[in-house]
């Protein structure tokens, strides 16, 4: 693509888990993410105990071409992680890869959508809704 039209890719971002079922929630919205088709280059990646690591997720995004990278953090809300190590590894992409443009979001909470979500789970464990 043209420095007119940059490719855009998404880094997905989740804390990690030594259970593979909780990291493959992930790799499953990524998936998902993907194939919506808004972004040709979506990649998941892991804060720890997961594979890929977001320095090497950054990596995989501009292996594939992009020349700006939304970095998604998929954490409820703006602790350490996200202030302090996503913060770090967002500038170590930017050292290792000079040309390549990466931006990193902020936590998903608090967000009127979480708020519903929450309401929305209540209402089933109370048997309000199906």
């Amino acid at each position: 693509m043209s420095s007119d039209h940059p490719l855009t890719a998404v880094l997905l971002i989740a804390h990690g888990s030594r259970n593979n079922a909780a990291n493959d929630d992930l790799r499953q919205l990524a998936r998902q993410i993907a194939e919506r088709g808004t972004y040709p280059v979506v990649e998941p990646s892991f804060l720890e105990l997961a594979e890929p690591d977001i320095q090497e997720g950054g990596a995989r995004c501009v292996a594939r071409g992009a020349t700006r990278v939304l970095m998604i953090p998929y954490l409820l809300s703006a602790g350490v992680h996200l202030s302090r190590d996503l913060t770090a590894a967002c500038e170590h992409l930017r050292q290792t890869h000079p040309g390549v443009e990466f931006r990193l979001a902020p936590a998903l909470g608090p967000h009127p959508l979480l708020e519903q979500l929450v309401l929305e789970r209540m209402e089933q464990l109370d048997g309000l809704t199906g």
